[in-house]
């Protein structure tokens, strides 16, 4: 038998400054088998059949969120419609409105409207001062008018203020509004 001496001892070799790393010899060592490349292929195949399909799922998710929220405002608004249509029902309601909003009234009463009747919270603030000081706008006034005149012509018209808030008064009314039924 032969006798087995122990390898020598490895000494670290000396710091050396570092080097650009060339990476043509880099690549060059890496080595790949048939396998590595054909499934290599299949990730990349899979990423690319997947991440369209995933970025769609997650935008059909959102939408049918979004449509059932609205699905259930809707249902909400039915609700609420289908109560104030039942309110229109009642003759009592309707004599109320007709009072309130038109100031209708029954033949021999008399109306008496009162003018500034908000409570002090409702009172509109007081606006501030008008500055003294010139500004120029760049702006093309025809075009302002043109707007100013379309929005106020396609304007919806003003609904009365929520149950237990007294409705303004118009500032010239006469007295005794003719009797209508």
């Amino acid at each position: 038998m032969t006798q087995r001496t122990a390898p020598p001892s490895r000494t670290r070799p000396p710091v050396r400054e570092r080097r650009p790393v060339d990476v043509r010899g880099w690549l060059g060592g890496i080595r790949l088998s048939g396998f590595m490349v054909i499934m290599l292929g299949l990730v990349v195949l899979a990423a690319f059949v997947l991440v369209p399909t995933i970025g769609r799922y997650v935008d059909q998710r959102q939408q049918i969120a979004a449509l059932v929220a609205a699905v259930e405002l809707s249902q909400e608004q039915v609700a609420d419609l289908e109560a104030e249509r039942d309110r229109w029902t009642d003759p009592a309601f309707i004599t109320t409105q007709a009072r309130e909003r038109l100031y209708y009234v029954k033949p021999g009463e008399v109306v008496y409207l009162v003018d500034n009747d908000l409570p002090a919270a409702q009172v509109p603030q007081e606006e501030t001062p008008v500055s003294e000081d010139l500004q120029e706008t760049r702006t093309d006034w025809m075009s302002q008018l043109v707007r100013s005149v379309t929005a106020a012509g396609l304007a919806q018209t003003v609904r009365a203020p929520s149950i237990g808030v007294p409705d303004q008064a118009p500032s010239e009314t006469p007295a005794e509004t003719p009797a209508t039924g």
